[in-house]
């Protein structure tokens, strides 16, 4: 019989972390239960990253039951193997944490705002990735303009992450315009493989 772990009521990144937890201690086949699509979701990724295959069963109750089982053929699996990530000094991220500009007056600072990823989107020299925290998932969810603005740079191959739990702490899960649901793990890794990191 696999192992079992049990990750409901865990915040993210806690049910990727006991995951990766299994497969660092050699775990070939394992199942792990959550109780939101956000953990299934970074947990899916997980898998593919590590060469595994994540089989999600929903449960009684709202739990979430995905067996990993070490493997090929899954097609998270061959996206993270044909779309490695730079190796450090390749590229660069961009870390948001706010939903404005500066400290001063708010409509300047929404504009500002804007303004950044307009000016991004015409640049040659384009980051790797944009990553969203705390206030900044406001932008991908409700600011029309800079969302329109992301998916330009999605388009041109710049990752997008947004964190999960910031997202359902504003209620804004069902709004995400684009980009992923992340999680701490994942940005905190990503932000780790860039030659620079520039916070707004």
């Amino acid at each position: 019989m696999s192992q079992i772990i049990d990750a409901r009521g865990k915040a993210c990144p806690t049910p990727v972390l006991m995951a990766k937890g299994a497969i660092a201690q050699g775990a070939e086949a394992f199942t792990i239960l959550v109780d939101n699509t956000t953990a299934v979701e970074n947990l899916k990724r997980l898998a593919g990253n590590q060469g595994f295959a994540a089989a999600v069963r929903e449960e009684e109750g709202g739990t979430f039951a995905l067996d990993f089982t070490r493997g090929e053929g899954c097609v998270s699996c061959e996206e993270a193997v044909n779309s490695p990530l730079p190796p450090p000094g390749a590229d660069w991220a961009v870390f948001v944490g706010r939903d404005i500009i500066g400290d001063g007056d708010r409509e300047l600072g929404t504009n500002l705002m804007r303004m950044f990823f307009y000016t991004l989107t015409q640049s040659d020299d384009k980051p790797g990735a944009v990553l969203f925290m705390n206030a900044g998932v406001r932008l991908p969810t409700l600011d029309e303009q800079v969302a329109e603005h992301l998916k330009a740079l999605s388009d041109a191959g710049v990752e997008i992450q947004v964190c999960g739990t910031c997202l359902n702490f504003y209620g804004l899960t069902e709004q995400l315009k684009v980009g992923m649901v992340s999680n701490m793990y994942d940005i905190v890794t990503r932000m780790q493989k860039a030659a620079k990191v520039i916070s707004l």
